[in-house]
């Protein structure tokens, strides 16, 4: 097997864990601080330590890295999670505003962050749960 023949993963390509957790800082630095976010801002808690460390988990297993967040939580089953949020095109835009911000942030590979922001804009648009 040479080495083209091995896949790199996401997690790979944009840095690892180092990345994840700068990515995840930076999308909730944008959430606290963008007026556009402040609808989804307050569908969170006011300490957000807990839910950073569950989407570091959860994006670095998403992306190909270690298996963090099945081990603990199981399947991620995200609409049901986020069921009892109304959310609908606007809360998804601003979720999509923040993660593009922070992506272009923290993600030098360009053509990984693109991958990444299509990924998530399709989570995003699924996620959906009203008009």
């Amino acid at each position: 097997m040479t080495d083209s023949d091995v896949a790199i993963s996401t997690f790979e390509r944009i840095g690892g864990s180092a990345t994840i957790d700068r990515l995840v800082e930076r999308f909730y630095d944008r959430m606290d601080t963008l007026a556009e976010a402040r609808t989804i801002r307050a569908m969170h808690a006011a300490d957000l330590g807990a839910i950073k460390d569950v989407l570091k988990r959860y994006l670095t297993e998403w992306t190909g890295g270690p298996k963090l967040y099945s081990v603990e939580k199981g399947h991620p089953r995200l609409r049901q999670r986020h069921i009892g949020f109304a959310i609908g095109d606007a809360e998804r835009d601003a979720w999509m505003l923040c993660m593009r911000g922070a992506l272009e942030e923290t993600v030098a590979d360009a053509a990984a962050r693109h991958d990444l922001d299509r990924a998530l804009s399709g989570l995003a648009d699924w996620m959906r749960n009203r008009p």
